[in-house]
């Protein structure tokens, strides 16, 4: 049954179309979605409050012969989740690591670059993750906002420690001064205005 989906905090078009049975391009490009593909841009970044439209199912039928093994495949499952981990500025390279997803214990090593990188679920909303060290990570799935919203300028920042203040929708001081701080680093104007080019190299650096 065709529904107005209302977004949760850790919901994307991947997670949604995923829980629903259907391919995210197909939720995503539906032209009653017009509104929300032009205001979010990327599909995987929502802002909890926003109206998904989801439309009836529509069977699709294939002939095949009988008496034989046939081979479907669903596309568009899993995700990707890719984390650089640096210590400063030097990435945190060649290190095991064992992460747990849902019920799922997978363990591997950063690359050269300190990336890791595993298939998941679309629609997993919490990791954990422990270095061979001890140290330990909890990472919260799906719900980094929008980089147009103070939230997700905000967490974004606070990815990169350059803000410790509360996460909300307040523009304040502190956020300026962290703005000011990232742009210096990265090369750009040190106005304390999320710009474009602010925006751009947040989600570049952090995430969509």
């Amino acid at each position: 049954m065709a529904e107005n989906y209302q977004v949760k905090p850790g919901d994307c078009i991947f997670s949604i179309a995923f829980e629903r049975g259907f391919f995210a391009d197909t939720l995503w490009d539906l032209s009653e979605n017009k509104g929300i593909r032009e205001s979010r841009k990327e599909p995987s970044v929502l802002f909890p409050g926003d109206v998904v439209q989801i439309p009836d199912k529509r069977l699709k039928e294939v002939s095949r012969t009988t008496n034989e093994v046939h081979k479907f495949q669903v596309k568009n499952t899993p995700k990707i989740l890719r984390i650089q981990f640096k210590y400063l500025d030097t990435p945190v390279k060649n290190t095991e690591y064992s992460l747990k997803v849902d019920s799922t214990e997978l363990k591997g090593k950063t690359d050269g670059e300190g990336w890791l990188k595993h298939a998941i679920p679309p629609n997993s909303k919490s990791a954990k993750l422990v270095f061979a060290d001890g140290s330990e990570y909890e990472i919260d799935l799906g719900l980094l906002d929008p980089v147009d919203e103070t939230r997700g300028l905000k967490q974004r920042l606070a990815a990169l420690g350059m803000f410790r203040g509360s996460i909300n929708s307040e523009m304040t001081n502190e956020v300026e001064s962290a703005l000011k701080i990232f742009q210096f680093a990265n090369d750009l104007e040190p106005t304390g205005e999320p710009d474009d080019q602010t925006k751009q190299k947040l989600k570049v650096l952090v995430g969509k």
